[in-house]
């Protein structure tokens, strides 16, 4: 899931399972229709609308296309129709296939489905949820696409060995060492917003690393950064004011702006949690282990105002940049002739997209833009210039590694140098983890194998009834 992220009284919602009181108060989603109810506002904080819901379609009626290494995996229609949805689940089903990833049937769901940070889910939140999609969901009698994936990753039963190595065990309990609002926050973070699933680094098997928790992997062609209480590596450097507002709107000004899975994250979860709960998250974040990454500075402390863009322009054209050319005609109008931004659009200087030691963010911005939307209102909306642009918009391999470039020597992390075959990559989805690679060699040499033993057997056959006769 790939998109993935995710009050006293109101602190022990998910703990004693009463009404969310203060989200009418607070809570975007709130304000526009009605109080949540605890079922409602736990699937919110849960994100389930946004890998059950295809863009524009009914909510939670499946059939949105998670992209995995593996292929496409389908999400499942969770609305109560009995014919294509969950309307038959019993409580004890629905809590195995949150809990466990099992489906009424027996089927295994992959975790694409986040059911290894679901698994703590309380008791009571599981029947909250339950009652919620039961009773206040409108079902829709409509089917989804099946996943098919390639031999092995299509036999769901291996999913058994890899639940029993990689599933925790039994509800969330607080720990009396920790605070309530602490506790608060480590249950939204690493059950219900399930942060990790994308923060958080994958083994050879793909399951999270739990010695490296939260401290940033690669997500597709996006990097989900170090998010631990690191002053440098994480998030230890930002204040407490800006991380609520980061979580709240996307935006901070001189430091980051939400892209990708994080700004869906933000758009369809996190901006409606109450106050309490963001501020839960906050707490909890800060007090984290800090797992430091190699950075010297932080991500957004690099670059400054840059005047090259008035210099390239008194340049023949043979001796321009040709990321500069490509800058002055598609990025500087919003970003500034100096890369310091302009009241819609983000500096790219202490920005960390641009200062990052992986420069995935700043290719996957251009080739698939950003998009968000808060409190009902488009935030920002730069427009992607990869596949899904307009032909007169679109910029080749060449063109987005040049203006990479530009802008890393300009505005970043100069040292960084992308090549083409870098946003090639990125366009075609991101590095390829190290299992899919095995088992694409593994395949071939496994049917090599049983071909040659196969004609051993033959041979030893016939040479002992031949030895017979």
């Amino acid at each position: 899931m790939l998109r993935r992220l995710f009050q006293t009284s109101c602190l022990m919602l998910a703990f004693a399972g009463t009404a969310p009181t203060q989200a009418a108060q607070t809570s975007p989603a709130a304000a526009t229709r009605h109080a949540p109810t605890t079922g409602e506002y736990l699937s919110i904080a849960s994100d389930c609308v946004a890998c059950h819901t295809v863009p524009g379609g009914k909510p939670y009626a499946g059939g949105y296309a998670i992209e995995s290494p593996m292929g496409k995996i389908w999400s499942t229609n969770i609305t109560p129709s009995r014919e294509f949805g969950i309307g038959d689940y019993s409580l004890a089903e629905f809590s195995r296939a949150v809990r466990e990833g099992v489906a009424r049937d027996g089927h295994h769901l992959y975790p694409a489905m986040p059911y290894t940070a679901y698994a703590t889910m309380t008791d009571a939140d599981v029947e909250a949820l339950y009652t919620f999609f039961m009773k206040e969901v409108q079902p829709v009698d409509t089917p989804t696409p099946k996943t098919a994936l390639p031999f092995p990753f299509s036999v769901r039963d291996s999913m058994i060995v890899w639940n029993a190595i990689n599933r925790p065990s039994g509800p969330f309990k607080a720990d009396p060492a920790k605070s309530a609002e602490i506790n608060r926050g480590d249950y939204l973070v690493n059950t219900l917003a399930h942060c990790a699933a994308c923060h958080t680094p994958r083994d050879f098997l793909l399951a999270e690393d739990g010695g490296k928790a939260l401290s940033g992997g690669p997500l597709g062609a996006w990097y989900a950064p170090n998010i631990t209480s690191d002053p440098v590596s994480g998030i230890g450097g930002w204040s407490d004011a800006e991380l609520y507002a980061y979580l709240r709107t996307g935006h901070v000004a001189g430091k980051a702006q939400a892209a990708g899975p994080m700004a869906e994250a933000i758009e369809h979860s996190l901006q409606h949690l109450t106050e309490p709960d963001l501020h839960a998250i906050v707490a909890y974040l800060k007090q984290t282990r800090p797992i430091a990454s190699g950075e010297t500075r932080p991500r957004y402390a690099f670059g400054g105002p840059d005047d090259s863009e008035a210099r390239e322009r008194g340049k023949r054209v043979r001796d321009m940049d040709p990321g500069w050319r490509v800058y002055s005609a598609t990025c500087a109008t919003c970003h500034g002739a100096r890369g310091e931004g302009t009241a819609s659009y983000p500096s790219l200087f202490h920005n960390t997209a641009t200062g990052a030691p992986d420069a995935s963010n700043l290719i996957a911005t251009i080739l698939y833009g950003v998009h968000r939307k808060i409190d009902g209102h488009e935030d920002i909306s730069m427009p992607g210039f990869g596949p899904q642009a307009s032909y007169t918009e679109r910029l080749s391999d060449q063109q987005i590694a040049d203006v990479s470039n530009y802008v890393l020597a300009h505005y970043g992390q100069a040292g960084n140098r992308i090549t083409p075959q870098d946003v090639e990559l990125a366009r075609n989805g991101g590095p390829e983890p190290a299992l899919i690679r095995f088992t694409r060699i593994a395949l071939p040499v496994g049917g090599v194998v049983a071909v040659l033993l196969l004609i051993a057997i033959v041979y030893l056959v016939a040479r002992r009834r031949a030895k017979k006769a």
